[in-house]
């Protein structure tokens, strides 16, 4: 596979990179930002996580002041005010939503944590940007929706896997009409050895002990929700463990390590998705688009992405019967963060293939242009529940049931 990477011509590349360069605003004009800034409103907000929070470059974006930020934890929240180059912090969330400053918060708190943060700065008045996943229940995803809806507030998750440059890619194919049909799609998430992070440097137990990796599905469902719109009805999960002493004692009652699902969508089409914690697995978030007329590919680690072409070309099988042979060929990636899509300042590698930039952006734009983000909440919960369903299927031995539908009636 890496020879048919390296087989791929300069000119070819030189034009897929040209046709990037250009193709920000005719691709979403919500997110181009070519030429000076089409509005001087700051917008001030609050970052509150210092791991994970540390990589949203908030301070590059030109509508953006960090007000103050906020961690549990002291050296964490030093961090903070030295990466966002602010000089206010507050020992918690609570303590921060009462600046009456603060316009909008960026929450990068443990998971099981984002229903009840975003519901508290809701009611207190902010915008909110909240990491992946959106709630842990079914009845959470009611609540934070009622909250969303009551206060008019905007409200975004901040899923990577939307903004990946291959999922731009996909939404851009997808829009001209290149598949043809979508039939099917995939999805892997392989993080082996998150066991490890089961446990803080105090040997205390983290969130991560035990989680449930089915309830961590939007790395995988983004990828085929962001791209058709399609939203999963039913699913049928299944769950795989071993006799590990945190499967036996976990604060969730979860006894797997990886989780698979098979999904049916509202067009009656199959999504398969895999999110495993263990195993001799290559780290990868991934997904996989196929059409009757063309399929696309991302790639897994030191691989390239490539695409398949439906043709006329036929081939013999071993059988020597005669089947159609479609070609394969390795994509030249458009890197879509050196576009015009973003803002001069944030056209950089972000983490999680590019994607943090373009989510800051999003959100700020959201705000700025009074309009709803991308990932709102109709498309987070979206995301989300089909994994809180899948769970609950693996539990039940396969049992195949049905996943509410949030949007808007």
């Amino acid at each position: 596979m890496l020879e048919l990477l390296n087989s791929c011509t300069s000119r070819r590349k030189f034009l897929a990179t040209s046709a990037a360069a250009t193709a920000g605003l005719a691709l979403s004009p919500r997110f181009a930002f070519a030429g000076p800034p089409k509005s001087s409103r700051k917008v001030r907000v609050g970052v509150v996580g210092g791991r994970f929070g540390l990589g949203f470059y908030f301070n590059e974006h030109p509508n953006v002041i960090v007000e103050a930020v906020s961690d549990l934890i002291p050296d964490r929240r030093k961090k903070l005010m030295e990466r966002y180059e602010c000089e206010k912090s507050y020992e918690s969330l609570t303590k921060l939503l009462k600046d009456p400053k603060v316009e909008a918060v960026a929450i990068f708190t443990p998971a099981p944590d984002h229903a009840a943060h975003v519901i508290e700065t809701l009611n207190a008045g902010k915008h909110v940007l909240c990491a992946v996943p959106a709630a842990m229940t079914i009845e959470e995803c009611y609540k934070v929706l009622e909250a969303v809806e009551r206060t008019g507030l905007k409200y975004m998750m901040a899923e990577t896997s939307t903004y990946r440059m291959e999922t731009i890619t996909a939404k851009k194919m997808y829009k001209e009409g290149k598949f043809g049909e979508i039939f099917s799609g995939a999805a892997q998430y392989y993080h082996p050895g998150i066991e490890e992070l089961a446990y803080d440097g105090q040997g205390n137990r983290t969130w991560r002990y035990g989680f449930p990796p089915l309830l961590y599905p939007t790395h995988c469902t983004a990828y085929l929700i962001a791209v058709t719109g399609e939203r999963l009805s039913r699913v049928t999960g299944i769950g795989w463990g071993d006799d590990d002493p945190i499967l036996a004692d976990n604060d969730y009652n979860n006894p797997f390590w990886n989780g698979s699902a098979f999904y049916r969508t509202d067009r009656g089409n199959a999504f398969d998705i895999e999110v495993c914690w263990k195993g001799a697995l290559a780290h990868c978030e991934r997904g996989e688009w196929r059409g009757d007329k063309m399929s696309y590919y991302m790639a897994y680690k030191n691989e390239p992405t490539h695409v398949v072409y439906a043709g006329e070309k036929m081939t013999k099988d071993d059988g020597g019967f005669s089947v159609a042979h479609p070609e394969m060929e390795a994509y030249d990636q458009e890197i879509w963060w050196e576009t015009d899509m973003l803002p001069q300042a944030m056209r950089h590698n972000s983490g999680h293939g590019g994607s943090h930039t373009f989510i800051t952006h999003e959100f700020i734009s959201s705000i700025v242009e009074d309009r709803e983000s991308e990932v709102n909440i109709y498309e987070a919960l979206a995301y989300t529940a089909p994994g809180i369903v899948g769970h609950q299927s693996a539990l039940n031995a396969g049992e195949s049931m049905r996943i509410p539908n949030f949007d808007k009636k």
